[in-house]
C-alpha cells in the first residue's frame, strides 16, 4: 500500500544516500536538513520518495493521501540507552535523596541497583513481560521508534537470562526496532561483595555461554565506575564478551573519571554512555575513535547532578547522541521529548543539534543507521507527525506539552 503525505509544513532530517548513514559531528550537528511545504511517499513501510510540493509529480500514484498542513514530520526518536525491563519502581529512594542521601550512599545501604536485583528474583518471566510491554507502548506513543534495552537487574545466571528472554519476547511482539545489551556487570551482588573475582568468573564462565547459546544479546555492557567495576575488570569482561560476538558498550564517567572512556575506545565500543565527568584526555581519546559519546541528561536531572559537557564535546568536533537512561532509580522516564528539552536548556545544545543527537546519531549508537534515523529513500518509514505547531524549536521549547499528534510505523 502506498501512502502520500502532502503539504507537510517541514519535512525534517532529509538526507540523501551519500550521507544518510554517517555520524553527524562537530559543527555539522547544527545543520538539520529539511524541506518546507513538502510531500512524502511511503510504500510497504519504506520511504519511497519525497520532495517539495512544487516538485510533486502530477502522475504520482497513492492508495491513500493525507494533507498534513501545519504539521512537522521527522524520523522517530532512537533511544540507545535504557533499562526499560525492571520489576518495581524505587520512589522510596527518591524520598531518601530529597532528605540528603547521595546516589552512592543509597547504594551502600543496599539500595539502587541491588534493590532492583532483589525484586527481580521475586517476579516470574511472564509477569516481567506483562509489565514491560506497556512501558514499551508508552515510549512508542512518545515518539520512540528504536530502543536499546539492557539487562543488569538480575545479577545471577537465572535473573540475567530472565531479563534477556523478556527483551527477546518484546522484540518478537513489538513493531519497534529493539537491541539487547547484556549488563551482568552492573553491580556486585551482596553475596559477592567481598569476592569480586568469583562474580566475574560467574559472568564469564556461566552467563556468557548461555546467553550466546540462546542468542539473547547484541551487546555487552559494563558499569565502569569507582565502587563498581574497575578498568581491569571491565577489560576482562569485554574481552570475554568479544569471544561470543558481543560488541561493547560502556557506562563511563558518570561519577568520576573512571577510565571507562579509554577502555571503551580500546575495545572499539559502539558507544560510551553518561560522561558527566570529562577532561581533555577523554575528549582526545574519543577523537581518535569511531565510538559514539552518548549523553543521558535525564539521569543528571533526576539525581540533581551536573550535566554532561555537550558543548565541550561538540565544539571539539565530536558527534553526540542523546538517550533517556530509562530506569527505576536514576531516570524513571522514557520520554525522549523531555531529553530533547533538557539538552537545549541545560546543556546548551541547539534544537538542531539535539534532534540530530536523538535521531541520526542515536541510530548509529545502535548500528541502525542504514534503516533508521533520517528521512532517506529506502529507510523504514517510522515517523513522528506533530500537532500543528509554529516551528521546529517549539518541540524542545514546550517541555510540558505533548506535541506529537501520532506516530507512523
Amino acid at each position: 500500500m502506498r501512502t502520500l503525505f502532502t503539504h507537510i509544513k517541514q519535512l525534517v532530517q532529509t538526507r540523501h544516500k551519500l550521507n544518510q548513514a554517517q555520524a553527524v559531528r562537530g559543527k555539522e550537528m547544527a545543520i538539520l536538513p529539511q524541506l518546507e511545504n513538502a510531500w512524502l511517499l511511503i510504500e510497504n513501510n519504506i520511504i519511497l520518495d519525497y520532495g517539495t510540493m512544487e516538485q510533486l509529480p502530477e502522475n504520482i500514484h497513492a492508495d491513500k493521501t493525507e494533507n498534513l498542513s501545519n504539521r512537522i514530520v521527522l524520523p522517530m526518536w532512537c533511544d540507545s540507552h535504557t533499562h526499560l525491563v525492571f520489576s518495581h519502581s524505587r520512589e522510596l529512594e527518591f524520598i531518601d535523596r530529597i532528605h540528603g542521601l547521595s546516589y552512592e550512599e543509597i547504594a551502600k545501604r543496599g539500595g539502587g541497583i541491588l534493590n532492583s536485583a532483589r525484586r527481580m528474583q521475586e517476579i516470574s518471566e511472564a509477569e516481567l513481560y506483562d509489565i514491560s510491554l506497556p512501558k514499551l507502548e508508552e515510549v512508542k506513543q512518545l515518539g520512540t521508534g528504536a530502543i536499546e534495552i539492557k539487562s543488569g537487574y538480575g545479577l545471577s545466571v537465572a535473573g540475567e537470562l530472565k531479563m534477556l528472554r523478556v527483551i527477546r519476547k518484546l522484540m518478537e511482539n513489538s513493531n519497534l526496532d529493539i537491541k539487547a545489551s547484556f549488563l551482568g556487570a552492573h553491580a556486585f551482588p551482596v553475596e559477592y561483595k567481598e569476592n569480586h573475582e568469583a562474580y566475574i568468573q560467574l559472568i564469564i564462565e556461566k552467563m556468557l555461554p548461555q546467553i550466546a547459546d540462546e542468542g539473547l544479546a547484541d551487546y555487552i555492557d559494563v558499569f565502569c565506575e569507582r565502587g563498581f567495576f574497575n578498568v581491569d575488570e571491565t577489560d576482562r569482561i569485554l574481552t570475554a564478551g568479544a569471544k561470543y560476538g558481543l560488541k561493547p558498550k560502556i557506562h563511563a564517567n558518570q561519577l568520576y573519571n573512571s577510565g571507562g572512556v579509554q577502555i571503551g575506545v580500546k575495545h572499539n565500543a559502539i558507544s560510551v554512555d553518561h560522561l558527566e565527568t570529562m577532561d581533555d584526555e577523554e575528549v582526545n581519546c574519543l577523537l581518535q575513535s569511531n565510538t559514539m559519546p552518548t549523553l543521558l541528561p535525564g539521569a543528571a536531572f533526576f539525581l540533581a547532578m551536573h550535566y554532561q559537557p555537550a558543548r565541550k564535546l561538540i565544539d571539539a568536533g565530536l558527534p553526540v547522541a542523546l538517550a533517556t537512561d530509562y530506569n527505576p532509580g536514576s531516570c524513571p522516564s522514557g520520554n525522549m521529548n523531555l531529553i530533547l528539552s533538557l539538552a537545549c536548556t541545560q546543556m546548551k545544545m541547539t534544537p538542531e543539534e539535539a534532534i540530530n543527537a536523538c535521531t541520526m546519531n542515536g541510530a548509529i549508537a545502535m548500528e541502525l543507521q542504514d534503516t533508521l534515523g533520517s528521512i532517506s529513500i529506502g529507510k523504514k518509514a517510522k515517523l513522528i507527525i506533530t500537532k500543528p505547531i509554529s516551528s521546529l524549536a517549539y518541540l524542545p521549547y514546550s517541555f510540558g506539552s505533548n506535541c506529537i499528534e501520532r506516530v507512523v510505523i
